[in-house]
Formats: C-alpha cells, sequence, structure tokens
C-alpha cells in the first residue's frame, strides 16, 4: 500500500506562513535595524504547532516523535528565555546566558533521546566501517567550514565574560552532537518509521542545531538573533516530519524496510565543498600556492570521480540482485492474486503480537457466502476480480497494527487489534456494498468467525478457534458473525465425529428410507410421498436428521448423501409402480440441499438417475427452500434444467422467507408447500389464517398445487378444506413409514 499523497493542513500552512513571516523580517533586518519583538511572536505559534502535530503522531505507540514533541517544547522554552535575556538588558545580540543554554540543551538532549530509541538496521562490520568512514568526512567538512564563517571571530566575539563564552561553547557542542545523531539515523534508521519522515527528521536536526552555530556572523546586528528564523525553520521541518509520519500510518499496513543504500553521496559532495573552501581561500594568495590547490583539488575530484563511477557500477549490480531477492521474499509471503499475506505471514504476525500484549488481539476468519455459485455462473475470471476486490474492501480500512490475509479460496484471516466489534461491523457494512468484477456488480455476504486471545494462547489455537466460530456463522446462515464459545468446540467435534461416522454409513448400509404419505382431501385417498432419512447407528442407535444433516453440510457429505436419497427414492417409485400399478403413489418428492444445487451439472445427474431407474419424469418431484434458490445463480439454472426434463419442483416451507412473491416469479414451482407454522394456528383465526388463505388463492391464481405441511387434527383438516386446499401431508394422515407400509389397496396399512 502506498502512503497517501501531500495534502497541504492547516498545521502545515500555518507552520509555512510563520516561517515566511520570520524569514522576510529576518532579511529586512540583514538590511536596516528593525524592532526585535516581532521575530520572537512567531514562535508562540511555530513551537506549540509543531509539538502537537509531532505528539499526533506518536497515537500508534512511537515514542520518539513524543521525545520530539518534548523537545521542541523545551526548545521554544529556550527562545523564551532568550527574548527575556535581550529585552531585559543582561545579554544582547548572540550571546546568551547560562540558564538559557541549559534550557537549549535539554530540547537537544530529547531529541537525541527520541532518535536512539529508532531502531537501527544490522550491518556487517565493513559497512559499519564504510559509514564510520562517511560520518567523519562530513564532521570534518562541517567543521572546515564553521571554523572559516565564524569560529575564527570567537576572539572578538566572546567578550561577555568567561560564563556566556562557556555557555556558547556547550550549546555549539550539542549543535554538533545533535547533528552527528541525526546523520547516524537518517543513514542507519529504519524500523517502523517511515524514510521519508527519517530524513525530514535529519533535516530538522541540521537547521535545529547546525545552524545555530552561525550565529557569530551577526555579532554587528545585535537586534537579530538567529533563532528568529532557524526555530520557524526547524518546526516546519518536524510538523513536516510528522505529517508525512501519520500520512504513513493511515495506510494500515507496517511500512516497508527500504533497501540498504550502497552508494552514498556525501563523501563526494564533501570533497567538492571542501575543495571550493580550498580554492576560494587560495584565490587571495600567491600564484603558486593557487596552482598547488588547483593540481590537488583536481587530483582528489578525479579520483573520487573514478571511484564514484566504480561504486555505481557495483551498486546498480547489486540492486538488481536485491530486487529479485525481495520479489522473491514477497512471493513467499503474499497471496499471489491479492497481494495480502498468506497463512504463514499471518501466523507469525499473530505470534508477535500474543507476544506483545495478548487481551488486545483478535483474530477473525471470513468465508464469502456462496462463491462456488459465481465462479460457476460467471466464470474464474470474475471470481478472482471479485476475490481482489474483497481483499482490498478488507484491507485498506484496517487500522495500524491489524493484518490482512488470503488463506485461499474464498477464505481470509485477520489479526486485528484493539476493538474488534467496531472493526468488524464497519468491515461488515463494507462487505455489502456491490463489488464491481468483470463488468458485474455484485453483492457478497460473508460469514465471519471471530476468536478473542487469552493468555496462553498460540497462533494456531487462536486460527482453530476463529475457524471453529466461522463455520458456526456459516451453519446459522448467510451473512453472519459468531464469536467463539468454548462450547462450539464440543458441537464440532460431535459434527466431525458424526461426518467420520456418517462417510461409514454411506458404505454399510446403516441408512434407510421412509416415506411420509401426502394425501387427498377430504377422503384421504394416498396422492404421492415424501422420502425422508433415517440413521441407525450401530453404537449410539437412532439419529435423527436434525442431528446428521447439519454435520453433512458442513463437510460437504450431503452431496454423496443427497445422490443416494434420489437413486433410492427413483428405485423405490419404479418397484412401487410395478407392484401396485395404479395404486402406486402418482409422485414421490426428494428433498435437495443448496449444496446440492450449487453442484453444476446437478441436473445432468438427476436424468441419469432417470434413465438409469427407467422412473418416468413426472414422477419425480423435487423439492427445495425457497432459500436455496433466492439468490439465483447455479441454483436457479439447475432448477430450471430439472424443471425441463419434466421433473416437478416443490418449494418448501414457503411463506418463512425473504422474498416468497417474487421468487414465484422467477422459480419453475408446480407445488407450493405451506409451512407448518402456518397451519398450526389455522384453526384460531388471525393472521396465521389470514395468510393460509391468501396463499391458496395465489396458487390457484397460478396454477400451482397447494400442500399444507404438519396437518395434526380433524379441526386443521376440516378448516383447511374449507379454504380450499386439497392436498395435505402430516401426523393426521400418516407418519412416515417404510416402503413396504404401502399396499396394493392404495392405502396406508394399519
Amino acid at each position: 500500500m502506498t502512503v497517501p499523497p501531500f495534502r497541504l493542513t492547516r498545521a502545515l500552512l500555518v507552520s509555512a506562513g510563520m516561517l515566511i513571516v520570520a524569514a522576510a523580517w529576518f532579511g529586512v533586518g540583514l538590511i536596516r535595524e528593525t524592532p526585535s519583538a516581532l521575530g520572537w511572536l512567531t514562535l508562540l505559534v511555530a513551537v506549540p504547532l509543531a509539538a502537537a502535530t509531532s505528539w499526533r503522531a506518536s497515537a500508534d505507540g512511537r515514542t520518539y516523535w513524543r521525545y520530539a514533541s518534548v523537545g521542541i517544547v523545551l526548545i521554544g522554552l529556550g527562545a523564551g528565555s532568550n527574548a527575556y535575556d535581550y529585552f531585559s538588558g543582561s545579554q544582547y545580540g548572540q550571546h546568551i546566558s547560562s540558564l538559557t543554554a541549559g534550557v537549549y540543551v535539554s530540547g537537544l538532549v530529547a531529541f537525541v533521546l527520541g532518535l536512539l530509541r529508532i531502531p537501527g538496521a544490522r550491518r556487517a562490520r565493513m559497512e559499519w566501517i564504510r559509514f564510520g568512514l562517511d560520518i567523519a568526512t562530513v564532521i570534518v567538512t562541517v567543521l572546515t567550514f564553521t571554523w572559516h564563517l565564524a569560529y575564527r571571530r570567537w576572539e572578538q566575539w566572546l567578550g561577555g565574560g568567561l560564563a556566556d563564552s562557556a555557555a556558547l561553547l556547550i550549546v555549539l557542542a550539542a549543535g554538533f552532537i545533535c547533528v552527528f545523531a541525526f546523520v547516524k539515523v537518517a543513514f542507519t534508521g529504519t524500523g517502523p518509521i517511515d524514510r521519508r519522515a527519517l530524513h525530514l527528521l535529519a533535516l530538522t536536526g541540521a537547521v535545529g542545531a547546525g545552524g545555530g552555530s552561525l550565529a557569530p556572523l551577526l555579532d554587528d546586528r545585535p537586534y537579530l538573533n538567529t533563532a528568529h528564523v532557524l526555530l520557524p525553520a526547524t518546526c516546519l521541518c518536524l510538523t513536516l516530519a510528522a505529517d508525512r509520519q501519520l500520512r504513513a500510518t493511515r495506510v494500515g499496513h507496517p511500512l516497508p524496510r527500504p533497501p540498504m543504500q550502497r552508494l552514498s553521496l556525501m563523501p563526494y559532495a564533501a570533497v567538492v565543498a571542501t575543495g571550493g573552501l580550498l580554492l576560494s581561500s587560495a584565490a587571495g594568495r600567491t600564484t603558486d600556492m593557487l596552482v598547488v590547490a588547483i593540481g590537488a583539488v583536481s587530483v582528489a575530484v578525479l579520483v573520487a570521480t573514478r571511484q564514484f563511477v566504480a561504486l555505481r557500477d557495483n551498486a546498480r549490480l547489486l540492486d538488481d540482485l536485491d530486487a529479485r531477492q525481495r520479489e522473491l521474499a514477497h512471493q513467499a509471503g503474499h497471496d499471489a492474486l491479492t497481494g495480502l499475506a498468506n497463512r504463514t505471514v499471518i501466523t507469525e504476525r499473530i505470534a508477535e503480537a500474543l507476544g506483545d500484549d495478548p487481551s488486545d488481539v483478535s483474530v477473525a476468519l471470513i468465508d464469502l457466502d456462496d462463491f462456488k455459485a459465481i465462479n460457476d455462473d460467471l466464470g474464474h475470471a470474475v471470481g478472482d476480480e471479485l476475490l481482489t476486490a474483497v481483499g482490498l474492501t478488507i484491507a485498506e480500512p484496517l487500522p495500524a497494527g491489524c493484518v490482512a490475509a488470503r488463506l485461499g479460496g474464498d477464505e481470509y484471516a485477520l489479526l486485528l487489534r484493539g476493538d474488534a466489534g467496531q472493526i468488524l461491523t464497519a468491515l461488515a457494512a463494507d462487505l455489502r456494498r456491490p463489488v464491481h468484477a468483470g463488468g458485474h456488480e455484485l453483492v457478497v455476504e460473508a460469514s465471519i468467525g471471530v476468536a478473542p486471545a487469552r493468555e496462553g494462547d498460540t497462533a494456531d489455537e487462536l486460527m482453530r478457534r476463529a475457524d471453529v466460530a466461522m463455520y458456526e456463522a456459516k451453519g446459522q446462515g448467510k451473512g453472519r458473525q459468531v464469536t467463539y464459545d468454548p462450547a462450539m468446540d464440543q458441537r464440532s467435534a460431535e459434527q466431525s465425529r458424526l461426518a467420520a461416522d456418517l462417510r461409514i454409513a454411506l458404505d454399510t448400509d446403516q441408512l434407510h428410507l421412509l416415506y411420509q404419505p401426502i394425501v387427498e382431501m377430504p377422503g384421504g385417498e394416498l396422492f404421492g410421498v415424501e422420502t425422508l432419512v433415517r440413521w441407525t447407528h450401530p453404537v449410539r442407535g437412532p439419529i435423527g436428521p436434525a442431528v446428521f444433516i447439519p454435520a453433512a453440510e458442513r463437510t460437504g457429505l450431503i452431496v454423496p448423501l443427497g445422490a443416494w436419497i434420489l437413486e433410492e427414492s427413483c428405485r423405490q417409485a419404479v418397484r412401487w409402480r410395478n407392484e401396485l400399478g395404479a395404486a402406486a403413489p402418482q409422485t414421490v418428492t426428494v428433498n435437495v440441499s443448496a449444496r446440492q444445487l450449487r453442484e453444476a451439472g446437478f441436473a445432468e445427474e438427476v436424468a441419469d438417475v432417470l434413465a438409469r431407474t427407467g422412473l418416468p419424469p413426472e414422477v419425480l418431484t423435487v423439492e427445495v427452500t425457497e432459500t436455496a434458490v433466492f439468490d439465483g445463480g447455479t441454483a436457479l439454472t439447475e432448477l430450471r434444467a430439472i424443471a425441463g426434463l419434466g421433473v416437478k419442483i416443490a418449494l418448501d416451507d414457503f411463506g418463512t422467507g425473504h422474498s416468497s412473491l417474487g421468487l414465484l416469479r422467477t422459480c419453475p414451482a408446480d407445488v407450493l408447500k405451506v409451512d407448518k407454522s402456518f397451519v398450526d394456528d389455522v384453526t384460531e383465526g388471525g393472521q396465521q389464517a389470514v395468510v393460509v388463505a391468501a396463499l391458496i388463492g395465489i396458487c390457484e391464481g397460478m396454477g400451482l398445487r397447494a400442500v399444507a405441511e404438519g396437518v395434526e387434527t380433524a379441526e386443521q383438516a376440516a378448516e383447511l378444506q374449507r379454504l380450499g386446499y386439497r392436498y395435505a401431508q402430516g401426523f393426521y394422515y400418516g407418519r412416515p413409514m417404510p416402503a413396504a407400509a404401502y399396499t396394493p389397496a392404495g392405502r396406508v396399512a394399519a
């Protein structure tokens, strides 16, 4: 992720304005004498502003910005003491008291302490030797220029006594120490600070401390002080540095470690600058000295140029090698499609976070609902674009310290710091917005499992618990968010055991089918049956479908289980037709899960079963829930293909979903099964009776067969008949029974 572009904030605008005013007033003072008050007044605005911006940059735990904030405040107080010295008459011009010097030095010390807290890069011994030589070159050059410009005038300038002289020497010495510290950080500092912010910090120190050494040059203008322009400049540099860090922090990802600088321009710049100074000094001397100086400078420049060219070529080769290594390292730790971290990286980040403060850590797993349908309907190219867009949606708004990863397929993981609930609530709202992928506007929902960390947790354990919570969310329906609870482990383990046993049951004849009659009213003649699966475990005995069907759904066993039920039901229907003739059930209804419908080619599987068994298509009724086909996609495509075979389609639990009436216009339904929750209270009037009456009217108007489910009393049957219902099923007419219970007389055996 890139750092957001530079924007001129109010703080930067005001800080720059103070520098412009101070510089303009200082420039006027160089020409003629001016009142000194305005030069000090600009600091009343510039210093607090820089301190506040720097303090804001420390909000994510980077304490060196707090040291910088404290340092600029102390330097501002030193400027106040300096102004008091001037206006009280105790000092004049660039001379300062011991108290003022002490305050200035304390501010510089705060800066240095903050800089020393910035992590430095690890370097080999030879790299440190080269670094030391570079630093020595810079310091010698600075000292040479300082001597030439200012220090040679000390004898006439240091006339204020021993105390004033000592104070000046302390400040200048501290200034050089500060310059050295900033150069050190600029060369070696990396860590969590933005690289450009680091350069601006180095400039802050160079302007603030190094510029103070030019004070003797203004000794003939006692109404001026270098602090008038250097301190506003220092404040602006610090404000720019803190603003850059704030923008980098908003990205929400660890800042990349910059490559090591293989070729430093500082020594070459020092050679050129010192050579220029030597030529300038020799120009006023003898011709012999000038010629020698020109020769010495020329040789130094030629040698430096030759070395620079050789080092530049070596640096280019090493940079190419490093770039390739970084690319390989990035590929090893990041998902190729989305650019997010992969499982290995986020596991490492979770382990690191747990080592810091487990109470602040949570892990969330995100799984897109019905992603397979999008892949099947629109193609893998659109699916890949969707995965990439969702990855950006997940990663971009994350606060600092959080990490997003793609684990594979349509599953993502998040390392969260702080208030996980607030972060995920905002994320869920973002995910519900339409996503543009491959020319389509797609709306996705996601199941999210959250696992807060506890003392002693490992990264793998935290990921496992988040996975358990995510599957719990998927089991509760689409678009859910569930937080891990220890009870989920027991349910998950139970479902895993059930799934393993169910896989064995499919191969060892532990499963059997029962058939519940669907009758014609009012006489109760057998019209059809609905197939229901039952499981008799060899150890645990009978296990109800409400227990093992969710385990089959979660593990994907529902697909082979459903295929077995479909084949066995069709074979039994053929046997009934051969044995019972006209008394055989006219229709056999088989429940099909949403998971089966999302399997591309399911309609072909139905056609193959009909061909193998010889069952006429119109005898088979495929029963689906309205939620299975509400989202359209592969499920609705397969259902239409099944209807095209001549198979009847029944909508189960009708009236309990979120868009039942609209679904009737798109789904190729032949049968509408009215949910038991409406039938239960049909004899008591009220809203339930109104819904039941309305549904029979809709079915008659649309040419659908209405079947009332869950009829348990004669009163319910009579009221349904009065409302116009002609088909029903429920315990009043018969419980689910084995195939042998159906007799040639066309009625259910007693």
